[in-house]
């Protein structure tokens, strides 16, 4: 790859994108749903392990399931965004290696230590919830991502039955200007990095 992307797209997806509190009343259709995460699973991950997992609660019922699994901070904007994407890693995603990661055996190096499978899927599980919201705002999506949430009673509600704990939350949708805080201040290179 030689060719960066234009100033346009940069601002959309970083420098102008932000963090929305209020939303438009505008659907977000299943179709752009699976557009966006198209997009993100091809995000690298490590040997390939992809152990995201995402719900997207859209629904009035659903919405009812997570309110009170909010801190009150989160409730009012969660229930006006018109998607709550909860963002997850399956703890067993190496039983999917053999199809994702077919020229290696490497099941075996998760399968038998819950503590390195534990890290591994968090970590790159972090990195596609990423992934995520750099594909949504490509897509003309905004996005809300939040902590301040119950994961044991996430994880109950929406991952019962399945090795998938919740990581964080996204509200995805339309934002509404009117809702923005004025931009936080950002760590300069010198400040955040050495070059060795």
């Amino acid at each position: 790859m030689t060719n960066p992307i234009n100033d346009e797209a940069l601002d959309t997806i970083f420098r102008d994108a932000r963090t929305h509190n209020k939303w438009q009343a505008k659907p977000v259709s299943p179709a752009l749903l699976q557009a966006v995460y198209d997009l993100m699973r091809w995000g690298p991950t490590s040997a390939n392990c992809s152990p995201a997992r995402i719900v997207f609660v859209t629904s009035k019922e659903g919405k009812e399931r997570l309110m009170p699994l909010l801190m009150e901070g989160n409730r009012e904007k969660s229930m006006q965004a018109p998607v709550t994407a909860i963002i997850g890693h399956d703890l067993k995603f190496y039983d999917l290696l053999p199809k994702l990661f077919p020229h290696t055996d490497a099941r075996p190096w998760f399968a038998g230590n819950a503590a390195l499978a534990e890290t591994t899927a968090f970590r790159n599980g972090s990195l596609q919830g990423a992934y995520f919201m750099v594909a949504a705002r490509a897509l003309g999506l905004d996005c809300g991502p939040m902590s301040g949430f119950d994961n044991a009673g996430v994880d109950r509600e929406f991952f019962a039955g399945t090795d998938v704990k919740s990581n964080f939350l996204c509200n995805v949708g339309y934002g509404d200007p009117s809702g923005l805080f004025p931009r936080s201040p950002r760590l300069s290179f010198d400040e955040a990095c050495k070059v060795l």
